[in-house]
């Protein structure tokens, strides 16, 4: 009778203390839902089995238990729940619903990320690099070199770091044209240029921007921020047409540029009007960085709004929008917000500011891949300016605007579930 009662207990603690599964909560009781995506992705590149539970708990993530992963979710500083089969079983016919909006998501495979960036040290910092090392995922950095070299199809994910593809120098040139930094940008983007066989920095931007778009249709996930998202899809629609002036390509612009742009060749804007005053510090209409003063702004007022998506139906939507809250602060950047009368029709738009009418997360497919662009510069530094010091992640470890970018990371491990929206 003792040995029975010895035996029940220690089946009885087996059971209380090693479940079959972890459970990492993305909600308000994650105290680092940066980390937490690390952890996942380390996990996936453990070939690990991982669920993404859709609209469950803020997103969360549900992981073989083992004593290995408990122990880095400690040393990370994650919050996780032991759970059993018959817990997770649970969960999972929970979520299975179909009046529940919600969908469990089997990742895959951890996706091989690239950062479009130059090599040196820039005067500004990259909210995705600070977020990928905050995370602890790797990545390798890519230029024009690498690209023009082919070396994309290595990759599955690629972010633009803050770059212009339309070959004026972020249009700094009023006020940095003397900074020794922008002195070198310009050297070393026509060195290269002319390395790779092109006679304009200009050209030597659209033939990435061309290869990138190529990426992307052969099934490759694109990402970008700021003003690498505008200057983009400018690049492309300005195929073949001089938009630079002579302190940028050493001869004038085409006048007639704009009666030229060819809309259909990019992905997310038409009909705007570009910037054609080489000491704007602007692009086009489609950014939001001026008009957008003329609402009284402030940071307390500036917030958009996340759309919710059907889990089941449009899971794409639904991974990229994942998060704790709703409400997302709003923060500038050299391109702010986009004008939605700019935005294309079939472009879907994720997150806006409806009453300013401002989109400022969109998606699209092209091809067999798809495209992300995020408006703004550092989701945790409201007015990041040239030459200040990066963000410290740690004082923002449930950062949902940057949850955001983490969540374009995770997509691609989900890439053999994705539908078309």
């Amino acid at each position: 009778m003792k040995y029975l009662l010895t035996l029940i207990i220690i089946i009885f603690l087996k059971s209380v203390s090693f479940g079959s599964y972890l459970l990492i909560p993305m909600d308000y009781e994650q105290k680092n839902h940066l980390k937490a995506y690390g952890l996942a992705y380390w996990a996936l590149k453990g070939e690990l089995e991982i669920h993404w539970l859709l609209n469950y708990r803020g997103g969360s993530f549900l992981i073989p238990n083992s004593k290995t992963v408990s122990n880095e979710c400690v040393i990370r500083g994650i919050n996780f729940q032991v759970i059993s089969d018959a817990q997770s079983n649970s969960i999972l016919s929970e979520i299975s619903n179909p009046e529940v909006n919600q969908d469990a998501v089997k990742l895959e495979k951890a996706p091989r990320i690239a950062v479009y960036s130059p090599k040196g040290k820039q005067p500004w910092d990259d909210a995705v690099t600070l977020v990928l090392k905050y995370a602890e995922i790797p990545y390798d950095v890519v230029y024009d070199e690498e690209v023009y070299l082919d070396k994309l199809k290595d990759y599955d994910w690629l972010h633009l770091h803050h770059e212009d593809f339309t070959g004026q120098y972020g249009k700094f040139f009023a006020q940095f044209q003397n900074a020794a930094w922008y002195q070198n940008e310009v050297k070393e983007n026509e060195l290269m240029a002319k390395k790779l066989g092109f006679s304009k920095v200009s050209q030597m931007k659209l033939n990435t921007a061309k290869k990138i778009k190529e990426f992307v249709f052969s099934g490759g996930f694109l990402f970008a921020m700021c003003s690498a998202t505008d200057s983009y899809d400018i690049a492309l629609a300005a195929e073949g047409i001089d938009i630079c002036e002579s302190m940028f390509d050493h001869d004038p612009a085409d006048k007639d540029a704009l009666s030229k742009i060819d809309f259909s060749k990019s992905f997310a804007f038409e009909n705007y009007k570009l910037s054609s005053n080489p000491y704007e510090y602007e692009y086009s209409s489609i950014d939001t960085y001026f008009t957008r003063r003329n609402f009284g702004l402030t940071q307390k007022t500036d917030v958009f709004s996340l759309f919710e998506f059907s889990a089941k139906w449009d899971p794409v939507p639904t991974m990229l929008c994942q998060n704790h809250t709703t409400s997302i602060q709003g923060f500038w950047g050299q391109t702010a917000a986009f004008d939605k009368r700019y935005i294309k029709k079939n472009v879907l738009i994720m997150g806006e500011a409806k009453a300013f009418g401002e989109a400022r997360y969109i998606h699209g497919d092209h091809g067999k891949g798809t495209w992300t662009f995020y408006s703004g510069h550092d989701p945790e530094d409201y007015e990041h300016r040239v030459e200040e010091p990066p963000t410290d992640l740690s004082l923002h470890p449930n950062s949902p605007g940057y949850r955001l970018i983490l969540n374009n990371i995770l997509f691609p491990a989900a890439k053999k579930k994705k539908q078309k929206t």
